[in-house]
């Protein structure tokens, strides 16, 4: 199943007369869903095709991540069924195996071709927008990754991600590897100035756990890392909350 735009997204949450990123939301702040991965980009002649994408995905399924794809990417999970509702059940963590079954969504959201990642950026900017998991997209719990990147256009694409607030790997060796200074900006100094940053890993498992731990940050800072106790509220608990 393909075509996830963000309104397609949000009128698989709410409908036609309550539609509204609220349920994703909520099933983000209350740990169903532990953060979102956007999985982009190219085969690479360099590795094995689409198997730094699958790998990473599963893994990022497996620990509750919703992961939303275009282009190759995308084209590499469907051949490895994953595009389908059914798939939760196979590869999905239980809280998203949860809201999947409930929405009736696939695992993974086919978001468009190649040139459609701005789309994905856009779902970023109505969850902010939505309230409860910051005032900003660099806020979010939120990834992007280019597994099997191999031109200038997804180098393009990956600096727009990073000036929009959100951290980039990269499947493969350095832009330029003989710049240090360079580098050096691009890893670290550049989150000074746009609250993002580039990474670069060739192993899937370990660019997975780079997102795990950078969705961690991202929830720990929000305050929805730990799950907190139900209270229950008496009357005089009530009376004391401020409207």
């Amino acid at each position: 199943i393909a075509g996830f735009s963000h309104e397609t997204i949000e009128y698989m949450l709410g409908g036609s007369f309550r539609s509204s990123y609220r349920p994703l939301n909520d099933n983000i702040i209350n740990g169903r869903i532990y953060g979102i991965a956007g999985v982009v980009g190219c085969n690479n002649p360099r590795v094995d095709m689409d198997s730094v994408h699958t790998e990473l995905v599963k893994e990022l399924l497996a620990n509750n991540v919703l992961v939303v794809e275009t282009g190759c990417a995308a084209i590499a999970c469907g051949k490895a069924c994953m595009l389908t509702p059914e798939a939760a059940m196979e590869f999905a963590g239980p809280g998203l195996r949860e809201v999947c079954q409930t929405v009736g969504i696939p695992p993974v959201l086919h978001a468009g071709s190649c040139v459609d990642n701005s789309r994905i950026l856009v779902a970023a900017s109505e969850i902010a927008r939505e309230g409860g998991l910051g005032k900003d997209i660099c806020e979010g719990p939120a990834v992007g990754v280019a597994a099997e990147w191999m031109s200038e256009k997804a180098v393009a694409i990956g600096q727009y991600v990073v000036a929009s607030g959100i951290d980039v790997i990269f499947g493969g060796s350095p832009l330029m590897p003989g710049a240090e200074q360079f580098h050096e900006y691009l890893t670290k100094g550049i989150a000074e100035d746009l609250k993002a940053k580039w990474a670069f890993e060739t192993d899937a498992k370990k660019i997975a756990a780079m997102c795990l731990d950078r969705i961690k940050a991202k929830r720990e800072t929000l305050g929805i890392e730990k799950q907190r106790e139900r209270k229950l509220f008496d009357m005089e608990a009530r009376r004391a909350l401020e409207v």
